[in-house]
């Protein structure tokens, strides 16, 4: 599991992430989270008037507190875009003279064309949201390789 946190994430997003991160349940990406770790209540004293009062903090279950600290990730990414480097070379053989012409492959009765809109269509995460978004690239990038790892 991957989970992505910034300094929007706080109060219960924390507790999660670095339960999970404890237990070495995930792999926490992103940056730094807010550092919310404490419980308030505020106890209105007059009808202009309250105080807001600190009752619980919370703890991970290692022991250690994210309040005023946060959760640090395992991976630091810091916001951006991706940006693609056109390669002046890239040469295929499809590009070449006289290439073998392409043929049609049929896999499990399905040409391979087939397969892959079936694939697009399945893909929620698109290609325009991963380059707006290298937090968001990184953590699919960390995903295939656990699968690829875990086979």
């Amino acid at each position: 599991m991957v989970v992505l946190i910034n300094g929007g994430s706080a109060s219960a997003s924390e507790i999660v992430s670095g339960a999970l991160q404890d237990h070495k349940r995930g792999i926490i990406l992103g940056e730094n989270s807010f550092g919310k770790g404490s419980v308030q209540v505020v106890l209105p004293v007059t009808e202009a008037e309250a105080i807001k009062l600190t009752i619980a903090r919370y703890y991970l279950p290692s022991g250690r507190t994210i309040q005023a600290i946060g959760v640090e990730p395992d991976i630091k990414v810091f916001p951006g875009e991706v940006t693609n480097h056109e390669n002046g070379f890239t040469i295929k053989e499809a590009d070449l003279k006289k290439h073998l012409e392409e043929e049609l492959v049929k896999v499990n009765g399905k040409k391979e064309e087939e397969k892959e809109e079936e694939k697009d269509k399945k893909d929620i995460i698109t290609s325009e949201m991963m380059n707006k978004d290298i937090q968001l690239k990184e953590a699919v990038d960390i995903i295939k390789a656990l699968v690829i790892i875990k086979g």
